[in-house]
Protein backbone atom coordinates (compact mmCIF):
# COMPACT_ATOMS: atom_id res chain seq x y z
CA UNK A 1 0.00 0.00 0.00
CA UNK A 2 3.00 2.55 0.51
CA UNK A 3 4.51 2.22 -2.76
CA UNK A 4 1.29 2.59 -4.37
CA UNK A 5 0.45 6.09 -1.95
CA UNK A 6 3.76 7.14 -2.74
CA UNK A 7 3.16 6.40 -6.73
CA UNK A 8 0.02 8.97 -6.23
CA UNK A 9 2.03 11.42 -4.79
CA UNK A 10 4.59 11.47 -7.56
CA UNK A 11 2.23 11.62 -9.83
CA UNK A 12 0.53 14.94 -8.24
CA UNK A 13 3.61 16.62 -7.85
CA UNK A 14 5.06 15.86 -11.87
CA UNK A 15 1.38 15.96 -13.25
CA UNK A 16 -1.48 17.06 -10.82
CA UNK A 17 -2.74 20.39 -9.45
CA UNK A 18 0.18 22.41 -8.46
CA UNK A 19 -1.49 24.57 -5.88
CA UNK A 20 -3.06 21.19 -4.20
CA UNK A 21 0.84 19.64 -4.48
CA UNK A 22 2.14 22.76 -2.38
CA UNK A 23 -0.62 22.50 0.30
CA UNK A 24 -0.23 19.05 0.52
CA UNK A 25 3.55 19.22 1.17
CA UNK A 26 3.92 22.33 2.84
CA UNK A 27 1.00 22.33 5.69
CA UNK A 28 2.61 18.57 7.61
CA UNK A 29 6.38 20.45 7.48
CA UNK A 30 4.72 23.83 8.88
CA UNK A 31 3.12 22.11 11.62
CA UNK A 32 6.60 19.81 11.45
CA UNK A 33 8.47 22.82 11.88
CA UNK A 34 6.13 23.88 14.60
CA UNK A 35 6.47 20.38 16.84
CA UNK A 36 10.18 21.06 16.70
CA UNK A 37 10.43 24.31 17.49
CA UNK A 38 8.73 23.42 20.42
CA UNK A 39 11.69 21.42 22.25
CA UNK A 40 13.47 24.89 22.27
CA UNK A 41 9.91 27.00 23.10
CA UNK A 42 9.50 25.08 25.81
CA UNK A 43 12.83 24.76 27.16
CA UNK A 44 12.55 28.56 27.20
CA UNK A 45 9.24 28.06 28.73
CA UNK A 46 10.28 26.31 31.62
CA UNK A 47 13.71 27.77 32.25
CA UNK A 48 11.93 30.92 32.70
CA UNK A 49 10.52 30.00 35.61
CA UNK A 50 13.10 29.77 37.31
CA UNK A 51 15.54 32.07 36.13
CA UNK A 52 16.59 34.83 33.50
CA UNK A 53 20.42 33.41 33.52
CA UNK A 54 19.21 29.97 32.25
CA UNK A 55 17.29 30.92 29.09
CA UNK A 56 20.26 33.52 28.73
CA UNK A 57 22.74 30.52 28.80
CA UNK A 58 21.00 28.30 26.15
CA UNK A 59 20.62 31.52 23.88
CA UNK A 60 24.37 31.70 24.18
CA UNK A 61 24.96 28.67 23.33
CA UNK A 62 22.26 27.02 20.72
CA UNK A 63 24.24 28.30 18.11
CA UNK A 64 26.94 26.19 18.38
CA UNK A 65 24.51 23.12 18.78
CA UNK A 66 22.95 24.32 15.38
CA UNK A 67 26.20 24.60 13.46
CA UNK A 68 26.50 20.94 14.32
CA UNK A 69 23.41 20.12 13.08
CA UNK A 70 23.45 22.85 9.95
CA UNK A 71 26.59 20.90 8.60
CA UNK A 72 25.08 17.49 9.42
CA UNK A 73 21.93 18.46 7.19
CA UNK A 74 23.80 19.55 4.31
CA UNK A 75 24.23 15.87 3.94
CA UNK A 76 20.19 15.35 4.30
CA UNK A 77 19.04 18.31 2.67
CA UNK A 78 21.77 16.57 -0.33
CA UNK A 79 19.81 13.17 0.26
CA UNK A 80 16.73 14.56 0.14
CA UNK A 81 17.26 16.50 -3.37
CA UNK A 82 19.11 13.28 -5.07
CA UNK A 83 16.46 10.98 -3.99
CA UNK A 84 14.01 13.02 -5.64
CA UNK A 85 15.38 13.80 -8.62
CA UNK A 86 15.95 10.03 -9.34
CA UNK A 87 12.40 9.65 -8.23
CA UNK A 88 11.27 12.09 -11.12
CA UNK A 89 13.59 10.65 -13.07
CA UNK A 90 11.96 7.42 -12.27
CA UNK A 91 14.85 6.03 -11.17
CA UNK A 92 13.58 4.12 -8.10
CA UNK A 93 16.56 1.24 -7.56
CA UNK A 94 19.04 4.19 -7.98
CA UNK A 95 17.08 6.31 -5.18
CA UNK A 96 17.50 3.41 -2.54
CA UNK A 97 21.17 3.08 -3.11
CA UNK A 98 21.76 7.23 -2.20
CA UNK A 99 19.37 6.86 0.87
CA UNK A 100 22.26 3.71 1.98
CA UNK A 101 25.38 6.45 1.38
CA UNK A 102 23.50 9.35 3.09
CA UNK A 103 22.65 7.13 6.26
CA UNK A 104 26.66 5.52 7.14
CA UNK A 105 27.64 9.25 6.06
CA UNK A 106 24.89 11.03 8.28
CA UNK A 107 25.54 8.85 11.05
CA UNK A 108 29.60 8.48 11.39
CA UNK A 109 29.52 12.51 11.35
CA UNK A 110 27.05 12.61 14.16
CA UNK A 111 29.76 10.33 16.22
CA UNK A 112 32.58 12.15 15.76
CA UNK A 113 30.77 15.68 16.70
CA UNK A 114 29.11 14.62 19.28
CA UNK A 115 32.43 13.13 20.95
CA UNK A 116 34.75 16.46 19.92
CA UNK A 117 32.29 18.92 21.02
CA UNK A 118 31.45 17.76 24.32
CA UNK A 119 34.84 17.46 24.65
CA UNK A 120 35.87 21.25 23.56
CA UNK A 121 32.41 22.62 24.97
CA UNK A 122 34.47 24.37 28.23
CA UNK A 123 37.10 26.18 25.82
CA UNK A 124 33.83 26.99 23.64
CA UNK A 125 31.87 28.60 26.32
CA UNK A 126 34.38 30.76 27.93
CA UNK A 127 35.35 32.02 24.12
CA UNK A 128 32.06 33.07 23.75
CA UNK A 129 32.01 35.27 27.19
CA UNK A 130 29.92 33.62 29.25
CA UNK A 131 31.05 33.76 32.50
CA UNK A 132 30.34 33.03 35.89
CA UNK A 133 27.12 31.16 36.30
CA UNK A 134 26.04 31.44 32.59
CA UNK A 135 29.00 29.86 32.22
CA UNK A 136 28.46 26.72 34.17
CA UNK A 137 24.95 26.70 32.57
CA UNK A 138 26.16 26.92 29.64
CA UNK A 139 28.59 24.21 29.51
CA UNK A 140 25.66 22.17 31.52
CA UNK A 141 23.29 22.29 28.56
CA UNK A 142 25.45 21.97 25.54
CA UNK A 143 27.82 18.72 26.69
CA UNK A 144 24.23 16.99 27.34
CA UNK A 145 22.45 18.44 23.85
CA UNK A 146 25.44 17.87 21.90
CA UNK A 147 25.07 13.87 22.68
CA UNK A 148 21.67 13.04 20.71
CA UNK A 149 23.33 14.11 17.34
CA UNK A 150 23.02 10.97 16.26
CA UNK A 151 19.14 10.03 17.41
CA UNK A 152 18.60 13.70 15.64
CA UNK A 153 20.03 12.85 12.39
CA UNK A 154 18.54 9.31 12.34
CA UNK A 155 15.20 11.70 11.95
CA UNK A 156 16.62 14.22 9.53
CA UNK A 157 17.07 11.38 7.30
CA UNK A 158 13.40 9.41 7.49
CA UNK A 159 12.40 12.98 7.02
CA UNK A 160 14.73 13.35 3.70
CA UNK A 161 13.67 10.35 2.66
CA UNK A 162 10.35 10.54 2.85
CA UNK A 163 9.77 14.19 2.06
CA UNK A 164 11.73 13.37 -0.84
CA UNK A 165 8.73 11.18 -1.82
CA UNK A 166 6.32 13.59 -1.40
CA UNK A 167 5.10 12.05 2.27
CA UNK A 168 5.46 14.62 4.95
CA UNK A 169 2.76 13.71 7.13
CA UNK A 170 5.46 10.55 8.41
CA UNK A 171 7.87 12.93 9.53
CA UNK A 172 5.47 15.42 11.10
CA UNK A 173 4.07 12.17 13.83
CA UNK A 174 7.49 11.05 14.21
CA UNK A 175 8.44 14.47 15.63
CA UNK A 176 5.07 14.67 17.63
CA UNK A 177 6.22 11.67 19.07
CA UNK A 178 9.31 13.47 20.32
CA UNK A 179 7.52 16.44 21.56
CA UNK A 180 5.30 14.76 23.65
CA UNK A 181 8.08 13.05 25.73
CA UNK A 182 9.73 16.50 25.89
CA UNK A 183 6.59 18.57 27.26
CA UNK A 184 6.35 15.71 30.03
CA UNK A 185 10.02 15.45 30.68
CA UNK A 186 10.77 19.25 31.02
CA UNK A 187 8.52 20.17 33.79
CA UNK A 188 9.19 16.77 35.75
CA UNK A 189 13.10 17.72 35.52
CA UNK A 190 13.25 20.67 35.71
CA UNK A 191 10.04 21.50 38.51
CA UNK A 192 9.91 18.02 40.35
CA UNK A 193 13.82 16.74 40.00
CA UNK A 194 14.68 20.47 40.28
CA UNK A 195 17.76 19.36 37.97
CA UNK A 196 17.78 23.65 36.89
CA UNK A 197 19.09 23.89 32.40
CA UNK A 198 20.95 19.90 32.64
CA UNK A 199 17.39 18.91 33.21
CA UNK A 200 16.02 20.71 29.87
CA UNK A 201 19.07 19.67 28.36
CA UNK A 202 18.27 15.65 29.24
CA UNK A 203 14.74 15.81 28.55
CA UNK A 204 15.63 16.67 24.95
CA UNK A 205 18.32 14.26 24.49
CA UNK A 206 16.10 11.57 26.15
CA UNK A 207 13.05 12.47 23.75
CA UNK A 208 14.86 11.99 20.73
CA UNK A 209 15.39 7.98 21.37
CA UNK A 210 11.98 6.61 20.57
CA UNK A 211 11.71 9.01 17.69
CA UNK A 212 15.23 7.95 16.34
CA UNK A 213 14.51 3.99 16.74
CA UNK A 214 11.30 3.96 15.34
CA UNK A 215 12.75 6.00 11.82
CA UNK A 216 15.06 3.41 11.96
CA UNK A 217 12.59 0.77 11.38
CA UNK A 218 10.55 2.54 9.45
CA UNK A 219 13.49 2.98 6.52
CA UNK A 220 14.24 -1.07 6.93
CA UNK A 221 10.83 -1.86 6.32
CA UNK A 222 10.47 -4.07 2.79
CA UNK A 223 7.01 -1.74 2.61
CA UNK A 224 8.86 1.41 1.68
CA UNK A 225 9.61 2.72 -2.20
CA UNK A 226 13.05 3.80 -0.78
CA UNK A 227 14.47 1.81 2.24
CA UNK A 228 17.71 1.08 3.85
CA UNK A 229 19.66 -2.02 2.76
CA UNK A 230 22.90 -2.87 3.45
CA UNK A 231 22.74 -6.11 2.36
CA UNK A 232 26.14 -6.12 -0.11
CA UNK A 233 26.36 -2.19 0.02
CA UNK A 234 29.28 -0.87 -1.73
CA UNK A 235 30.57 2.82 -1.92
CA UNK A 236 29.66 4.38 -5.22
CA UNK A 237 32.25 7.61 -6.21
CA UNK A 238 29.66 8.79 -8.17
CA UNK A 239 27.15 8.73 -5.34
CA UNK A 240 29.72 10.12 -2.99
CA UNK A 241 30.33 12.64 -5.25
CA UNK A 242 26.74 13.96 -6.25
CA UNK A 243 26.87 14.13 -2.46
CA UNK A 244 29.59 16.14 -1.86
CA UNK A 245 28.67 18.24 -4.63
CA UNK A 246 24.76 18.92 -3.44
CA UNK A 247 25.70 18.49 0.31
CA UNK A 248 28.91 20.23 0.90
CA UNK A 249 27.51 24.21 -0.01
CA UNK A 250 24.69 23.13 2.27
CA UNK A 251 26.81 22.36 5.21
CA UNK A 252 29.01 24.80 4.51
CA UNK A 253 26.55 27.76 4.09
CA UNK A 254 24.35 26.08 7.10
CA UNK A 255 27.77 26.00 9.22
CA UNK A 256 28.91 29.32 8.80
CA UNK A 257 25.43 31.00 8.80
CA UNK A 258 24.98 29.36 12.34
CA UNK A 259 28.99 30.54 12.92
CA UNK A 260 27.46 34.03 12.47
CA UNK A 261 24.71 33.28 14.46
CA UNK A 262 27.22 32.73 17.02
CA UNK A 263 28.82 35.78 16.39
CA UNK A 264 25.98 37.79 17.23
CA UNK A 265 24.96 36.54 20.21
CA UNK A 266 28.50 37.34 21.62
CA UNK A 267 27.89 40.72 20.11
CA UNK A 268 24.38 40.60 21.62
CA UNK A 269 26.05 39.32 25.24
CA UNK A 270 27.75 42.76 25.10
CA UNK A 271 24.57 44.51 25.96
CA UNK A 272 24.26 42.02 29.05
CA UNK A 273 22.62 39.20 30.19
CA UNK A 274 18.68 40.95 29.69
CA UNK A 275 19.79 42.06 26.24
CA UNK A 276 20.76 38.32 25.49
CA UNK A 277 17.02 36.68 26.85
CA UNK A 278 15.38 39.42 24.86
CA UNK A 279 17.21 38.21 21.63
CA UNK A 280 16.14 34.60 22.24
CA UNK A 281 13.00 35.04 22.62
CA UNK A 282 12.45 37.13 19.77
CA UNK A 283 14.05 34.35 17.54
CA UNK A 284 11.91 31.79 19.00
CA UNK A 285 8.65 33.46 18.26
CA UNK A 286 9.77 34.89 14.88
CA UNK A 287 10.53 31.29 13.97
CA UNK A 288 6.84 30.34 14.76
CA UNK A 289 5.83 33.53 12.43
CA UNK A 290 7.71 32.52 9.22
CA UNK A 291 7.07 28.75 9.57
CA UNK A 292 4.68 29.11 6.65
CA UNK A 293 7.26 30.59 4.37
CA UNK A 294 9.98 27.43 5.43
CA UNK A 295 7.08 24.79 4.84
CA UNK A 296 6.21 26.40 1.15
CA UNK A 297 9.89 26.46 0.80
CA UNK A 298 10.32 23.28 1.43
CA UNK A 299 7.62 21.75 -0.08
CA UNK A 300 8.89 23.47 -3.45
CA UNK A 301 12.25 22.38 -3.50
CA UNK A 302 10.38 18.24 -3.48
CA UNK A 303 8.30 19.55 -6.27
CA UNK A 304 11.18 21.17 -8.18
CA UNK A 305 13.25 18.43 -7.28
CA UNK A 306 11.27 15.48 -8.94
CA UNK A 307 10.25 18.09 -12.00
CA UNK A 308 13.32 19.01 -12.31
CA UNK A 309 14.70 15.16 -12.52
CA UNK A 310 11.67 14.50 -15.17
CA UNK A 311 13.34 17.16 -16.80
CA UNK A 312 10.16 19.30 -16.89
CA UNK A 313 11.84 22.81 -16.18
CA UNK A 314 8.46 24.67 -16.88
CA UNK A 315 6.57 22.98 -14.77
CA UNK A 316 9.20 24.03 -12.14
CA UNK A 317 8.89 27.40 -12.97
CA UNK A 318 5.61 27.91 -12.36
CA UNK A 319 5.53 26.08 -9.08
CA UNK A 320 8.13 28.44 -8.18
CA UNK A 321 5.19 31.30 -9.23
CA UNK A 322 2.43 29.82 -7.17
CA UNK A 323 4.13 29.45 -4.35
CA UNK A 324 5.79 32.69 -4.04
CA UNK A 325 2.41 34.20 -3.99
CA UNK A 326 1.04 32.45 -1.53
CA UNK A 327 4.20 32.73 1.22
CA UNK A 328 4.47 36.34 0.53
CA UNK A 329 0.92 36.93 0.73
CA UNK A 330 0.34 34.97 3.84
CA UNK A 331 3.23 36.49 5.72
CA UNK A 332 2.32 40.22 4.69
CA UNK A 333 -1.33 39.64 5.75
CA UNK A 334 -0.04 37.74 9.08
CA UNK A 335 3.28 40.31 9.86
CA UNK A 336 1.08 43.46 10.04
CA UNK A 337 -1.24 42.13 12.93
CA UNK A 338 1.34 40.74 14.66
CA UNK A 339 3.94 43.46 14.51
CA UNK A 340 1.23 45.42 16.50
CA UNK A 341 2.65 45.92 20.07
CA UNK A 342 -0.43 45.28 21.83
CA UNK A 343 -0.71 41.50 20.30
CA UNK A 344 3.43 41.18 20.13
CA UNK A 345 4.13 41.97 23.98
CA UNK A 346 1.14 39.27 25.60
CA UNK A 347 3.14 36.69 23.40
CA UNK A 348 6.96 37.70 24.75
CA UNK A 349 4.99 37.76 28.27
CA UNK A 350 4.23 34.16 28.03
CA UNK A 351 8.09 33.19 28.04
CA UNK A 352 9.48 35.56 30.55
CA UNK A 353 8.27 37.87 33.43
CA UNK A 354 11.18 39.91 33.37
CA UNK A 355 9.81 43.52 33.24
CA UNK A 356 13.15 44.20 31.87
CA UNK A 357 13.59 42.00 28.87
CA UNK A 358 9.76 41.99 27.87
CA UNK A 359 10.19 46.14 26.39
CA UNK A 360 13.42 44.44 24.45
CA UNK A 361 11.87 41.21 23.08
CA UNK A 362 8.48 43.20 22.23
CA UNK A 363 10.39 46.05 20.08
CA UNK A 364 12.97 43.09 18.54
CA UNK A 365 9.66 40.88 17.64
CA UNK A 366 7.35 43.88 16.51
CA UNK A 367 10.22 44.77 14.08
CA UNK A 368 10.90 41.10 12.41
CA UNK A 369 7.07 40.48 12.14
CA UNK A 370 6.43 43.73 10.23
CA UNK A 371 9.52 42.90 7.67
CA UNK A 372 8.55 38.80 7.55
CA UNK A 373 6.63 38.79 4.06
CA UNK A 374 10.68 39.29 2.57
CA UNK A 375 11.15 35.55 4.34
CA UNK A 376 8.94 34.43 1.53
CA UNK A 377 10.79 35.14 -1.07
CA UNK A 378 14.22 34.48 0.86
CA UNK A 379 12.67 30.70 1.67
CA UNK A 380 10.81 30.13 -1.85
CA UNK A 381 13.48 30.90 -4.14
CA UNK A 382 15.98 28.85 -1.75
CA UNK A 383 13.46 26.35 -1.83
CA UNK A 384 14.15 26.54 -5.93
CA UNK A 385 17.44 26.42 -5.92
CA UNK A 386 17.78 23.79 -3.44
CA UNK A 387 15.30 21.49 -5.49
CA UNK A 388 17.93 22.00 -9.06
CA UNK A 389 20.71 21.41 -6.77
CA UNK A 390 22.29 24.34 -7.12
CA UNK A 391 23.27 24.69 -3.62
CA UNK A 392 26.59 26.70 -4.06
CA UNK A 393 24.43 29.54 -4.63
CA UNK A 394 22.24 29.30 -1.77
CA UNK A 395 25.77 28.47 0.43
CA UNK A 396 26.93 31.94 -0.74
CA UNK A 397 23.65 34.35 -0.18
CA UNK A 398 23.44 32.01 3.11
CA UNK A 399 27.17 33.53 4.56
CA UNK A 400 27.12 36.59 2.45
CA UNK A 401 23.37 37.24 4.31
CA UNK A 402 25.74 36.60 7.84
CA UNK A 403 28.91 37.67 7.47
CA UNK A 404 28.07 40.79 5.03
CA UNK A 405 24.81 42.45 5.24
CA UNK A 406 24.20 41.44 9.18
CA UNK A 407 27.41 42.58 10.42
CA UNK A 408 28.11 45.40 7.98
CA UNK A 409 24.31 46.66 9.13
CA UNK A 410 25.45 46.20 12.77
CA UNK A 411 28.56 48.07 13.01
CA UNK A 412 26.90 51.39 11.15
CA UNK A 413 23.78 51.30 13.23
CA UNK A 414 26.28 50.51 16.50
CA UNK A 415 29.15 52.90 15.54
CA UNK A 416 27.93 56.10 13.28
CA UNK A 417 24.57 55.67 14.42
CA UNK A 418 24.92 54.72 18.25
CA UNK A 419 21.72 53.12 18.28
CA UNK A 420 22.58 50.59 21.33
CA UNK A 421 20.72 47.47 21.28
CA UNK A 422 18.03 48.46 18.77
CA UNK A 423 21.53 48.15 16.30
CA UNK A 424 21.11 43.98 16.76
CA UNK A 425 17.43 44.64 15.80
CA UNK A 426 17.77 46.23 12.55
CA UNK A 427 20.93 44.13 11.22
CA UNK A 428 18.57 41.14 11.45
CA UNK A 429 15.59 42.40 9.12
CA UNK A 430 17.99 44.49 6.58
CA UNK A 431 19.94 41.48 6.11
CA UNK A 432 17.15 39.35 5.97
CA UNK A 433 15.63 41.55 3.00
CA UNK A 434 18.29 42.04 1.06
CA UNK A 435 19.17 38.64 0.49
CA UNK A 436 15.37 37.98 -0.41
CA UNK A 437 15.99 40.83 -3.25
CA UNK A 438 19.50 38.66 -4.21
CA UNK A 439 17.73 35.45 -4.17
CA UNK A 440 14.82 36.85 -6.44
CA UNK A 441 17.16 38.72 -8.54
CA UNK A 442 19.45 35.56 -9.43
CA UNK A 443 16.41 33.80 -10.38
CA UNK A 444 15.42 36.08 -12.93
CA UNK A 445 18.87 35.09 -14.63
CA UNK A 446 17.93 31.43 -15.20
CA UNK A 447 21.32 30.41 -13.68
CA UNK A 448 18.73 27.80 -11.59
CA UNK A 449 17.84 26.12 -15.10
CA UNK A 450 21.87 24.62 -15.54
CA UNK A 451 22.13 21.18 -14.92
CA UNK A 452 24.22 20.89 -11.40
CA UNK A 453 24.68 17.07 -11.15
CA UNK A 454 23.82 14.09 -13.31
CA UNK A 455 21.69 11.52 -11.74
CA UNK A 456 21.52 9.40 -14.54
Amino acid sequence: MSKVITEEKRTLILEGNLFKAILMLAVPVMINSFIQSMYNLTDTFWLGKIGTESQAAITLVSPVQNILINFGAGITTAGSILISQYLGAKEDEQANVMANHICLCSMVFAVLCAFFCWAATPGIVGWLGATGVIYKYGISYLRIVVLDLPFLFMINLFTAVKQSQGDTVKPMLLNLLGVSVNLILDPVFLIVFKWGISGAAFATLIAKIPSAIVAFIALRSKKQLVRLNFKGFKFQRDKMMSIIRVGLPTAIGGSTMQLGFLLMTKNVNAYGTKATTAYGIGNKINSIITLPANGIGSALSTIVGQNYGANNLKRADKAYHYALRMGALFLFFFGMILSRRFIAEPMVRFFTTDEEVVPLATDFLSLMAFCCWTNAFYNVSQGLFQGCGHTLITMLVDASRIWIFRFVTLYICSTVLHMGVESVWYSVVVSNATSAVILYCLYWTGIWKKPSVKIK
